[in-house]
């Protein structure tokens, strides 16, 4: 979808500010929220693409006000309602209402290191699935407009860029995020030079390179 969370290459949002030392967390309440996420993960009650396009539903000035975790929360706590894991009444009362089903944590202590590090990607080895494009190939990037979650952003859509990694085959975001099929397809690095994408203004030395999908992608 078109929305402020696909910000790049826009103008007039101000300079990056760069935090010296920034710790990994900058208090206690981030820890938790980040711990909560990933000892819920494996419930499998969403995917990663489905978090992603939680975040986006945000709205625009919340979603410029908020700090990175604050939207890791108000993401976390949207999808535990939307999947039944608890109620809006529980989570606006801090307790379990009257006759609810205690649910059975999947994480045990011995697997908080897989948990914490493991992303739960699939395989991507599969000589079924074919791929339509081949490293060194131009191609350019789909001018797709969607009204659901895609990985494909805007700065790029009608660029031509060169596939030099094709990473094997991954579910395709757009459906998966919706619970539509993971759709898996052949997903490659694409580098796109920094003036097919800015201008004449960009440096002809500086390349950007996305992760997209055979379904972003055209030949030219």
């Amino acid at each position: 979808m078109n929305g402020i969370h696909d910000m790049g290459g826009m103008h007039g949002l101000g300079p990056i500010e760069v935090e010296p030392d920034e710790p990994v967390f900058h208090s206690e309440w981030e820890a938790k929220t980040f711990v909560l996420t990933r000892a819920i993960g494996p419930w499998r009650k969403w995917n990663i693409d489905a978090g992603r396009h939680q975040i986006e539903l945000i709205p625009p000035a919340d979603y410029l006000r908020m700090t990175y975790y604050e939207k890791w929360y108000v993401r976390l706590v949207e999808l535990l309602v939307k999947t039944g894991l608890v109620t809006q009444a529980e989570i606006d009362s801090g307790k379990p209402e009257q006759g609810s089903v205690r649910q059975t944590p999947t994480v045990s202590v011995e697997r908080v290191p897989e948990i914490a590090l493991n992303r739960f990607l699939a395989p991507t080895v599969e000589p079924g699935i074919a791929p339509l494009f081949g490293v060194g190939e131009k191609v350019r990037a789909r001018n797709i407009h969607p009204i659901g979650h895609t990985r494909l952003p805007r700065y790029a859509r009608g660029k031509v860029g060169t596939i030099v990694i094709d990473h094997g085959v991954h579910p395709l975001p757009d459906t998966s995020a919706h619970g539509l099929g993971d759709n898996r397809q052949h997903l490659y690095s694409v580098r796109f030079p920094s003036r097919e994408l800015w201008g004449e203004q960009a440096s002809e030395r500086d390349f950007v390179y996305l992760d997209l999908w055979d379904s972003y992608l055209e030949r030219i």
